[in-house]
């Protein structure tokens, strides 16, 4: 287990590395050119705050996209991928393996990415896309979730954290699906799902570090980043709820 945590450690400090050393670089060559398909799709990140990072990320997976392009994979084959990183995740938070738990989160997350881009640049984006890659996006989130209440179920408060979080999260979800039903927009809100699977990649991957330098229990970083991210999901599906109520009467 020592041998695991420090190469995943290892691991972890070399793609923060890469990261930092790329984002510069990005800045340099592209001056401020944003990704077009993030900008069709309106992507966005802690309300436009952090958008640099989701054109930076963009770029960063661009050579994986041009080569899954070339190997002629499919939308289908990521959401399968991704499927199966999210179930992995929940395997391995239960078992207490926090950081490999994350890193199958951050590969699910990437593979989301990847399957509405593929689709888009081979022109097959269909309803169904639509609707198999939303749906699964809540199997991979519940998988999680199921994770985190195995490895919290012992702990004062460990239980009630977990399912705000799951509740508020399918809750935002929720909002903006029957919004859309009914001809209203509700999307936006400060815990999307990007920001909901950031900060559980980083309460994963960096709670064992930094607990360790704090000589806390192992799980303190993670509860309290499910805190803030189910105090947020909540936030953002109420304020979801009310303004979709609003427009209705107006």
């Amino acid at each position: 287990d020592g041998e695991a945590g420090a190469r995943l450690g290892g691991d972890l400090a070399t793609v923060l590395g890469a990261a930092l050393v790329s984002m510069p670089v990005f800045a340099l060559v592209h001056r401020g050119r944003r990704d077009a398909d993030a900008e069709r799709k309106g992507s966005s990140f802690l309300m436009g705050v952090g958008d640099f990072l989701v054109h930076w990320f963009m770029w960063a997976i661009s050579p994986v996209e041009r080569g899954l392009l070339r190997l002629g994979a499919s939308p289908d084959h990521m959401n399968a991928a991704g499927l199966t990183f999210g179930l992995a995740s929940g395997v391995l938070i239960g078992l207490g393996r926090l950081e490999a738990g994350g890193w199958a989160i951050a590969l699910a997350g990437v593979c989301d990415i990847l399957d509405g881009r593929l689709a888009r640049a081979q022109k097959v984006a269909s309803p169904y896309g639509k609707f198999i890659d939303s749906t699964l996006d809540r199997f991979v989130e519940t998988f999680a979730f199921l994770g985190f209440a195995v490895y919290f179920a012992g702990r004062p408060w460990g239980p009630l954290v977990v399912a705000a979080g799951l509740g508020g999260s399918l809750l935002v979800s929720y909002a903006q699906a029957r919004g859309e039903t009914v001809g209203v927009s509700g999307s936006g809100g400060l815990m999307q799902r990007a920001e909901r699977l950031v900060l559980q990649i980083l309460g994963c991957l960096f709670d064992p570090l930094v607990c360790g330098w704090l000589g806390r229990p192992e799980g303190t970083v993670l509860f309290w980043v499910l805190v803030v991210m189910a105090l947020g999901a909540l936030a953002t599906a109420v304020h979801r709820t009310v303004f979709i109520a609003r427009r209705l009467r107006g």
